[in-house]
């Protein structure tokens, strides 16, 4: 089993960067739906799990269902956490129940860089030290 484990889009990209001992599985600009065609064949028995997807979807993405098959498959063992897009509301809502409904932990991006979407390097900091 892995100690730690990053997957998602460029905000789990800037993640890594300060979670550097953790296995990442991490691309800029992927979406849901492109993640599981990737990376969801990884093994992702991992201790700490930090998902990162949702502020590249599109209406042409089933964001809920493709988050559902990355969370079944990381499985009840690990703790995970979500960071909150910091962006589309709906995304939003579907990250807060699929992590209440898994009893996982949500961590909002609480320090914006200029574009209001990604973390600024203060953010990305506080993000890595509540995944410790």
């Amino acid at each position: 089993m892995l100690e730690c484990i990053v997957l998602g889009d460029s905000i789990a990209v800037g993640t890594h960067l300060q979670r550097y001992e953790c296995v990442s599985y991490a691309k800029g600009g992927i979406n849901s739906w492109q993640w599981n065609r990737d990376y969801l064949k990884n093994d992702l028995n991992a201790k700490t799990v930090i998902i990162s997807l949702g502020s590249n979807d599109h209406k042409g993405v089933r964001t809920k269902a493709e988050l559902q098959r990355i969370r079944e498959k990381v499985g009840t063992t690990a703790r995970v956490f979500w960071i909150l897009p910091a962006i589309k509301p709906e995304i939003q809502a579907i990250v807060k129940a699929m992590a209440e409904e898994y009893g996982d932990t949500v961590l909002p991006i609480t320090r914006l860089q200029a574009d209001g979407i990604h973390p600024s390097w203060a953010g990305y900091r506080e993000i890595a030290q509540a995944t410790r």
